[in-house]
């Protein structure tokens, strides 16, 4: 029996897998067979890799683009054993190609809805503002989504160069998003250190971080982590393709687990880390030792971590009690 998993840090243009992305190349005409390396991309560097994604990013141009899209990575989720898939949306990407919200996020709702109709998994989306594109759009971003609200977008998070900004510029958008009744969630301790996740918690009041896993060069932020319950969002093959640790051996996740810190296991932009969600607990498995029951563990803690309704959240917790 495929043990029941829970996904909740992964960008959708992130998670395009290339037979899509060569197949939208082809009808709308853009090359981009020469970042395609069979399932997954080509890319050397963090720059290279930021390229490689706007390229492959690029061929999503209508609405019908992204319902394919969405539907295509929920339908890959399900098949790794999700029973529930967050994603990370941003504006960004559609708008420059002449999208708007509407439109937008009435292709990925289609999409969501045709995968919960046929495979069963749960979907919701969290909104994502982009760091480096600085406070005044995230403000923009969490106003857009507070002014037109959708049953599918119930987070709002920050994700880009953790390098850019401080933290506190997004306080504002962060209030936005947090009383128009949206969960919280940033990304941060990837690139940046210990402190971009206190800053996160001090400033933006999150309960959930995206990877945060260098908090474990803080022995007392590790501390309050376990102690407030906040949930990291982690990664792990993304972390080590990004070089943010050099190997598995090096890599925190069972030290965060052993401390107490609420862990959750995700695939990040898996084709372009040449990973899934079924690798990551397979990570988790052999390189940390989870067994079983600890798997278990991350996927329960995803599940009370995703932004959902109570309802909502109780029949998920009961579908992985049947499950597991």
């Amino acid at each position: 029996m495929t043990l029941p998993k829970a996904e909740l840090h992964c960008h959708l243009e992130g998670a395009a897998h290339p037979e899509l992305v060569l197949r939208l190349g082809k009808k709308h005409g853009i090359k981009v067979d020469d970042i395609v390396d069979g399932d997954r991309y080509v890319w050397n560097d963090f720059t290279t890799f930021l390229n490689c994604y706007d390229r492959a990013s690029s061929v999503f141009r209508s609405g019908e683009d992204y319902r394919l899209l969405t539907y295509d990575v929920l339908r890959r989720m399900h098949e790794d054993g999700a029973i529930f898939g967050e994603i990370f949306v941003s504006l960004d990407h559609p708008v420059s190609q002449g999208l708007d919200y509407e439109t937008f996020m009435e292709a990925v709702d289609a999409g969501m809805g045709d995968a919960e109709q046929e495979f069963g998994i749960v979907t919701r989306a969290t909104m994502t503002a982009v760091r480096h594109l600085g406070p005044d759009a995230a403000v923009a971003v969490a106003q857009t989504v507070a002014d037109h609200p959708h049953p599918r977008i119930t987070g709002f998070g920050l994700a880009g160069d953790e390098r850019q900004f401080a933290v506190e510029d997004f306080a504002p958008a962060y209030d936005i998003a947090g009383n128009a009744g949206l969960g919280l969630t940033a990304h941060a301790g990837e690139f940046g250190g210990p402190q971009s996740v206190r800053d996160c918690l001090d400033y933006l009041n999150v309960t959930r971080i995206g990877h945060g896993v260098r908090s474990v060069e803080d022995a007392e932020l590790v501390e309050r982590l376990a102690e407030e319950g906040i949930v990291l969002e982690v990664c792990p093959a993304s972390n080590i393709s990004l070089g943010v640790y050099d190997s598995h051996a090096a890599h925190p996740l069972r030290k965060l687990y052993d401390a107490g810190v609420p862990v959750t296991l995700s695939s990040d932009d898996p084709p372009f880390f040449d990973t899934t969600l079924a690798n990551e607990y397979a990570i988790a498995r052999e390189h940390h030792g989870f067994d079983d029951e600890e798997l278990l563990v991350c996927t329960k803690a995803a599940i009370e971590a995703a932004f959902l309704d109570d309802v909502t959240r109780r029949n998920l917790l009961a579908r992985l009690e049947e499950t597991a």
